[in-house]
């Protein structure tokens, strides 16, 4: 499985005024700097989780369907599936109907199920799934508590922005982030 970002998130769940305000900062100065790690603290949440914050494209590629017929995605939450693309052995696209179709994009793992789907014939990636993520297109359609373990994050990095280099971000993760998160993160077993 290869999961592929092709459309990223347009804002971000905290705005630079949530963040000036957390961090108490009147003044224009370290604007470029907090903007850069609001990016980071997402970036690093989502990957943590498994969570898509604002919504994002993604492009979901496999070599097989799954015995059980029954396609999990571990990006959350899927707000649709765009299409289904399938390459046969000569690397021809060919499209799947989604006429047929059951999404539960609430469930974690996310659950796709496709009736009759074609086989590939392409040995590897021969599977293309094209879908939407994320709890909506700005920072209210996301939970409060993530919000808040971004602040926390966001304010932490801030705090030690010159013990540590932007590009090796994040260094460290504050108290309370964890205890925040610990719900949304996916556990396996």
């Amino acid at each position: 499985m290869t999961y592929i970002l092709t459309t990223p998130p347009t804002a971000e769940p905290i705005t630079l005024a949530d963040v000036k305000a957390h961090l108490r900062l009147d003044d224009g100065n370290e604007d470029t700097l907090i903007s850069s790690l609001i990016t980071t603290a997402r970036e690093h949440l989502e990957r943590e989780t498994g969570l898509c914050l604002i919504t994002q494209t993604w492009r979901l590629c496999l070599d097989l369907w799954p015995r059980d017929g029954i396609l999990k995605i571990v990006r959350f939450p899927v707000q649709a599936i765009e299409n289904v693309t399938v390459y046969d052995a000569a690397g021809a696209p060919v499209d799947v109907s989604l006429e047929d179709h059951l999404l539960d994009g609430q469930s974690r793992p996310v659950r796709l199920w496709l009736r009759d789907p074609p086989a590939p014939g392409q040995v590897m990636n021969g599977i293309e799934i094209t879908f939407v993520a994320g709890f909506g297109e700005g920072g209210a359609d996301v939970p409060d508590g993530l919000k808040r373990a971004m602040l926390l994050h966001v304010a932490h990095m801030f705090a030690f922005r010159g013990v540590v280099a932007l590009e090796s971000q994040p260094a460290g993760i504050p108290d309370g982030y964890e205890r925040l998160i610990a719900s949304y993160r996916l556990r396996r077993l």
